[in-house]
């Protein structure tokens, strides 16, 4: 499998609409989940580790979950997760870790899997009981978000309702939908959710 991030992870966090983003969602799962010192983590679609080196002082351990090996590989040399995050370069829908976690976050990975209800239950099967999601990514959008032929986009964004529905058909309960962000770009305005459910 290539690895589409490896020529964007160069520079990644240095991004200003990635750092305003990921701040943002960050800062909305912290105010929407308890975490606490004791919890295990699943971070899928890591990238660079901008979400786990916010979470990561408030929690046990976090592991780190990507396809792209360029992007983990920039996450394994900041300072701030040595001894605190390891990494799975894997795809856990094909292959899974064997493990289950008190919780597991995203930020703007859902729109790379192409089959949504599949992506549910894998995390469901990840998650142990009583465990907690909380996934953000982009709402129904144009297409435009993306620069036209960019590899690996599965999905322009996505319906609150639809996927409220497909998380409840894998198990999932107390779903809540929060407004995380907005990113504003020469094509327009991206609203960015957050969505929270508990096992």
């Amino acid at each position: 499998m290539s690895d589409l991030f490896e020529e964007k992870a160069q520079d990644w966090d240095k991004r200003e609409r990635i750092q305003k983003l990921s701040s943002a969602i960050g800062a909305c799962i912290m105010k929407h989940v308890r975490l606490n010192s004791t919890m295990q983590v699943m971070d899928f679609g890591a990238g660079t580790g901008l979400i786990a080196s916010q979470l990561a002082p408030l929690v046990a351990q976090i592991t780190a979950v990507d396809i792209s090996e360029s992007m983990l590989q920039k996450l394994l040399q900041k300072p701030e997760l040595k001894n605190k995050v390891t990494v799975a370069c894997q795809d856990i829908t094909v292959k899974p870790l064997g493990v289950q976690f008190d919780l597991i976050v995203s930020a703007m990975a859902m729109h790379h899997v192409e089959d949504t209800p599949h992506l549910f239950a894998t995390l469901a099967q990840h998650l142990k009981s009583g465990g907690q999601l909380a996934l953000a990514d982009l709402d129904s959008e144009d297409g435009t978000f993306h620069a036209h032929g960019t590899e690996g986009i599965f999905h322009q964004g996505f319906d609150r309702l639809e996927l409220a529905n497909l998380l409840r058909a894998s198990g999932f309960k107390e779903v809540q939908f929060f407004d995380a962000h907005t990113v504003v770009s020469e094509n327009g305005s991206y609203p960015v959710f957050l969505l929270t459910a508990s096992k």
